[in-house]
């Protein structure tokens, strides 16, 4: 599934912080079990919360939040992806000025993430995901480049001319 985000309009956020690109979903016969989108961060306030999810942040434009809870601060600093409980609830300050962040948030009780941010050759596996932050990508035959990626399909050699944010979608055998 290839997804870009320049073709995909953005939805204004109910607090009026930002906007959001749903780049793609992941379901299953229950509903959804992994959402990718980009997002516009134009103003500081409420991070939303997706209660019993787990949320992978990775800032790709500007100088970063700080995520305060009641409990512990986070930051979120460009190209380094930040795992964290999603049904946290935090307020963002900017580091300095807005930002673009793309965020995986998925159902772990479904599956595994890891995210690493890439360039040169690596090996992507089906179920993951790619999107491009800058330069090119060639992934299995196809090309993309900023602000585009897919869910790869099935097992390819990637080659990055640039920056690419990789997410490592991982799930677990069911028991029987």
């Amino acid at each position: 599934m290839r997804f870009d985000a320049a073709e995909i309009r953005p939805v204004p956020w109910k607090n009026g912080g930002g906007t959001t690109h749903e780049l793609a979903v992941g379901q299953d016969v229950g509903g959804q079990i992994w959402r990718l989108s980009l997002a516009e961060i134009a103003r500081e306030g409420p991070f939303s919360s997706f209660a019993g999810q787990w949320r992978i942040h990775t800032i790709i434009s500007g100088q970063g939040l700080r995520l305060m809870g009641t409990e512990e601060t986070l930051e979120a600093l460009p190209l380094a992806p930040l795992e964290f409980d999603g049904g946290i609830a935090f307020d963002a300050q900017f580091i300095e000025g807005p930002c673009r962040a793309v965020n995986l948030i998925y159902d772990p009780r479904h599956l595994a993430a890891t995210a690493e941010v890439r360039s040169g050759p690596f090996r992507a596996q089906c179920g993951d995901l790619v999107f491009v932050i800058n330069g090119a990508l060639a992934l299995g035959g196809k090309n993309f480049v900023a602000g585009q990626g897919a869910a790869v399909e099935a097992p390819a050699h990637a080659e990055a001319e640039g920056t690419v944010l990789h997410f490592e979608i991982r799930v677990p055998p069911k028991e029987t």
